[in-house]
C-alpha cells in the first residue's frame, strides 16, 4: 500500500463539484472557497495521481480518461463519506440503522407494507429505504453503499450473500374490456400479435422477460409504449388498448378485483426469484437481522415464500 501521495478528500470533493456544476468558479461558489482555491486543489490532485485530468476543449473544462477514472473514485468516495456520516449520527443518537435498496416493483407494491411493519415491531431501529434497477443495487451492495437489498435477479459477487425470499411469476394480462379480455389461452404464435407496454429494458422483470423470449424464438414484441412504472402501466391497460407481461405480485390484487385479466400462454410459465442479498461484512448487523425474520416469516399478497438457500 503506498501511503505517500494519498490524495486529499477535499480535492476529491472539488474534482466534483468542477464536473457535476460545470466550471472553476461554480464549484468554488458551492465549496464556499475563490477560484484560486479550487485550481490549486485540482493541480494538487493531479500530482498526487502524476496525470491531466482535465483540459480546456472549446472554452470548457473536459475530462481526459484519467480524469474521468478519478471522478468515478472521488464520487464513490465521497457517497461513503455521506453514508459515514450518516451511520455516525445513528450511532451518537442510539439507534441502529439499516440501509436497504430494492427494485422499482418492490418499492412499489412490497415496501410500504414491509416498512410499516417493521416500524411496529422494531421502533428503535431505522430504515433508509432506496429504489433503483437491479444492477445498480447489487454495486450498491459490494461497494458497501447499502447493508442489504431486495432484488429481482440474483446478484453475482463474490462478497455478496443471498437467499430466496419469495417466489413470483410474470404474467400476461390485459383489461377485461380489450379484445383479448374474455380469452383463457394464448397460443405462444399470438404473442407477436398483440401490442404492448412494457417496463424499460433496463428494468429487472424486462430482461428477465426478453431473456426467456429469446429462448423461445421471439427477439421482439410489437411495443407501443415503455413506461417506467408498474402501476402505470396498470392504469394504461385499463384503457383496454394493450396488453402487458408483469410481476404476479405487482398485480394479483388487481386480477382479484377484477380490473385486470390474466391470459395464460401455453406452454410458457415465465417463474423468477425474488432475492434477500447482502455483504459478508454486514453478517452482524442486527437491524438487518430482525428485518430478514421478520419477511421471512409470513407470505405477502401475490407472492409464494421461496425456501431459503
Amino acid at each position: 500500500m503506498e501511503y505517500k501521495n494519498l490524495p486529499d478528500l477535499k480535492a476529491l470533493a472539488t474534482l466534483r463539484e468542477i464536473v457535476e456544476r460545470g466550471g472553476l468558479s461554480e464549484a468554488g461558489r458551492a465549496m464556499h472557497v475563490g477560484q484560486p482555491a479550487v485550481t490549486k486543489r485540482l493541480r494538487a490532485l493531479e500530482r498526487c495521481f502524476d496525470a491531466e485530468l482535465m483540459v480546456r476543449d472549446g472554452g470548457r473544462l473536459r475530462l481526459t480518461a484519467a480524469g474521468e477514472r478519478v471522478y468515478a473514485f472521488a464520487r464513490l468516495v465521497m457517497d461513503h463519506q455521506t453514508e459515514l456520516v450518516n451511520d455516525l449520527r445513528q450511532l451518537q443518537a442510539g439507534r441502529d440503522r439499516l440501509r436497504l435498496a430494492v427494485t422499482q416493483s418492490i418499492g412499489e407494491h412490497l415496501l410500504p407494507e414491509l416498512l410499516l411493519a417493521f416500524a411496529d415491531a422494531y421502533p428503535n431501529y431505522r430504515i433508509d429505504s432506496r429504489v433503483g434497477y437491479s444492477r445498480s443495487i447489487h454495486t450498491r451492495l459490494a461497494t458497501g453503499l447499502a447493508d442489504l437489498a431486495l432484488t429481482e435477479i440474483q446478484p453475482d459477487h463474490p462478497d455478496v450473500l443471498v437467499q430466496r425470499w419469495l417466489d413470483d411469476e410474470l404474467v400476461l394480462v390485459c383489461s377485461p374490456r380489450h379484445p383479448q379480455g374474455t380469452r383463457e389461452m394464448l397460443a405462444v404464435a399470438e404473442l407477436t400479435q398483440l401490442k404492448y407496454v412494457l417496463r424499460e429494458r433496463e428494468s429487472s422483470m424486462r430482461i428477465t422477460l426478453d431473456r426467456t423470449l429469446h429462448d423461445i424464438g421471439i427477439d421482439e414484441l410489437p411495443l407501443a409504449l415503455e413506461v417506467g412504472s408498474t402501476d402505470a402501466i396498470v392504469e394504461i391497460l385499463e384503457r383496454g388498448r394493450h396488453v402487458s407481461f408483469l410481476p404476479r405480485f405487482a398485480v394479483q390484487g388487481a386480477i382479484d378485483a377484477g380490473q385486470l385479466h390474466l391470459i395464460r400462454v401455453e406452454g410458457l410459465r415465465i417463474m423468477r426469484t425474488l432475492w434477500i442479498a447482502r455483504t459478508r461484512a454486514n453478517l452482524d448487523n442486527p437491524a438487518a437481522e430482525a428485518f430478514i425474520a421478520m419477511i421471512r416469516r409470513g407470505p405477502l399478497p401475490g407472492a409464494q415464500p421461496g425456501s431459503a438457500e
